[in-house]
């Protein structure tokens, strides 16, 4: 691979892995666009790892907590503290995404692996980010979190297996319509997709490198992606977080709707 091409879909990856524009449909549809050969699953496994680092390392002191409350409570087979009532819920939220992976994501990659499709779904994620807004109560902060919210949030991020459906986006706005607020929504949005990346590419990257031994030969290309990656991820994260404080979904339901509509008819004609 091109070494500029690698840096660009790693900085595509990072912004849109964690503002709500979806990074899977983002991965189709710039190299579609550009008329760039698709990148291999080592790659794209290589940038979900990029921003796998950068939202441990936002996360981190986070991380640590939640991760000591939850060996705490399994210790002592009981919950008492916020942070231990957290990690749990986090655990019942990376459920539904973790079987959805498991059992349907060849399945969505075969039917829906056409770039037009991902036009479609971008104005599918639109929709689901204007219905945040809308319906939402904005009130509880995320240690008002119920067991219920954390299965809806988990079950709206299982969505994002399909292609240009948002992670992030289906997530917040999940939260969203269970009453959080949109910093608490973004929280526990950007904490419930650790695991989800973490397992991801954990379990794609052993298969990746079967369909592609050469790929230390693209070491170079590999390394500038996941740096772009995990470097722009981080900025995205602490400017989404930064601006959710007072604004809206709706613009990034606008890009989504103009974007897939875009996409839908420039690419109607593209095979998978």
């Amino acid at each position: 691979m091109d070494p500029l091409h690698a840096v660009v879909l790693g900085i595509v990856q990072g912004l849109t892995e964690f503002l709500p524009v979806s990074s899977s449909g983002h991965l189709v549809v710039v190299p579609a666009l550009l008329g760039w050969p698709g990148q291999s699953l080592a790659f794209d496994t290589v940038l979900h790892l990029g921003t796998l680092l950068a939202v441990l390392a936002y996360f981190r002191h986070d991380w640590l907590h939640i991760a000591d409350a939850w060996l705490n409570s399994i210790l002592r087979r009981r919950i008492e503290s916020p942070e231990e009532r957290l990690a749990w819920l986090i655990v019942v939220g990376c459920v539904p995404a973790g079987v959805a992976g498991t059992l349907l994501e060849k399945w969505f990659e075969q039917v829906f692996a056409r770039p037009v499709v991902v036009g479609y779904f971008l104005v599918v994620t639109a929709g689901i980010l204007v219905a945040g807004e809308v319906l939402s109560g904005k009130q509880r902060e995320l240690t008002k979190l119920r067991l219920s919210d954390a299965v809806a949030v988990g079950l709206a991020q299982a969505l994002a297996i399909l292609p240009g459906v948002s992670r992030s986006g289906s997530t917040i706005s999940s939260g969203l319509l269970v009453g959080l607020t949109r910093p608490a929504a973004a929280r526990f949005s950007f904490l419930l997709a650790t695991p989800i990346i973490f397992g991801a590419g954990v379990t794609q990257l052993p298969r990746a490198l079967r369909e592609q031994p050469g790929a230390g030969s693209e070491a170079l290309a590999l390394a500038l992606g996941f740096a772009a990656a995990a470097i722009v991820g981080y900025l995205s994260i602490g400017y989404l977080l930064r601006y959710l404080r007072r604004g809206s979904l709706y613009p990034f339901a606008a890009y989504c709707a103009v974007v897939g509509v875009v996409v839908a008819v420039l690419l109607r004609g593209v095979p998978a």
